[in-house]
């Protein structure tokens, strides 16, 4: 039916008085002398009749629907996803993902918390955008790629997001791969390094990076030999997130590699709350899948790129904050 001119003129108002000026249905029904369940149906019409117009903006960076979608189908605490940059089949780790990802950890830990970072391009990029965080103590989960690199690798990255935070800072001056376990386990055991290890029970909100197994994307498969990376690659290995690896399923395989690794245990990692994973780009597509098939990691931050293969590749996974070890205790 044709509303006339009084009706639009009421619909108008009721729609401004609600929409912008945040008062409830009785509030209005209270002004206008009518029942709220008109005011209810008032609105809806204004609704109907274009009247009123409801636009949901978000940042053209963001992907609000696949972001959503992503959540969903993985069981996500939070997903969020972002325009690839045009040579995003280049770069395995753009850096707009470590900026956005800056922007969530501003949103997700608070004062008194305990920021875990592990080793990794994007987790490095997000440090160095970082402009906000509340008072926390910042501590590295994993060794560095190569000790030669610790200026401008996790450790700056440790550095930077302690002192954006005001917070202790809590590093880790050595390699993630040894060349054997009693050589890792020593490591551990000097004072520094035993001192961080102390605080991997107390992280809150941990930040990983994700490889997949191939050169240039896995640091870990960078630091291997070739028989190495053949034996490995023989059990199945699809992913690798700080010195895990994961196959395509999400198990864990290859587990003794760990124990010549500096770096947060998995169990201790599938204990913390928050877990950040951020990658990107379609070689490392599959990787994510996988790493999220494992339950560890409770939020992404990713791209449409790799966005568009996840929400189509296999039946969908089990939800991820069911934290569970896939491959049994």
């Amino acid at each position: 039916m044709r509303m006339g001119p009084a009706e639009l003129v009421q619909a108008a108002a009721m729609a401004r008085r609600f929409y912008l000026e945040g008062k409830s249905k009785i509030q209005i029904a209270e002004e206008f002398g009518v029942s709220r369940f008109k005011v209810a149906r008032v609105l809806e019409t204004a609704l109907e009749r274009d009247l009123v117009r409801i636009e949901i903006r978000v940042p053209a960076e963001l992907d609000a629907e696949r972001s959503d979608a992503l959540r969903a189908r993985y069981g996500l605490r939070h997903a969020v996803v972002v325009e690839s940059p045009a040579d995003a089949e280049e770069s395995p780790d753009p850096e707009n993902l470590g900026e956005v990802a800056a922007d969530l950890l501003g949103e997700l830990v608070t004062e008194g918390d305990v920021l875990g970072l592990a080793w990794g391009r994007s987790t490095i990029h997000m440090a160095a955008a970082l402009d906000r965080l509340p008072p926390c103590t910042v501590v590295q989960l994993t060794g560095v790629y190569d000790a030669g690199t610790a200026e401008r690798g996790s450790v700056e990255a440790v550095r930077r997001a302690a002192q954006v935070s005001g917070g202790d800072a809590h590093p880790i001056y050595a390699p993630m791969l040894l060349p054997d376990v009693a050589t890792a386990a020593a490591l551990r055991n000097q004072t520094g390094i035993a001192r961080a290890f102390e605080y991997f029970d107390k992280v809150t909100v941990a930040c990983v990076s994700i490889g997949s197994w191939e050169a240039g994307i896995s640091t870990v498969h960078d630091m291997l030999t070739d028989e190495e990376r053949s034996h490995y690659a023989s059990l199945g290995v699809a992913a690798e997130m700080s010195a895990h690896l994961f196959d395509a399923q999400g198990r864990r395989v290859g587990r003794d590699l760990g124990e010549r690794c500096i770096t947060v245990e998995a169990d201790r990692l599938r204990r913390i709350p928050e877990v950040v994973a951020i990658a990107g780009g379609q070689r490392k597509a599959a990787a994510i899948d996988a790493v999220l098939r494992s339950g560890l990691v409770t939020s992404l931050v990713t791209d449409t790129s790799a966005a568009d293969y996840l929400m189509t590749t296999g039946p969908a996974p089990r939800p991820a904050l069911n934290r569970a070890d896939p491959d049994g205790p």
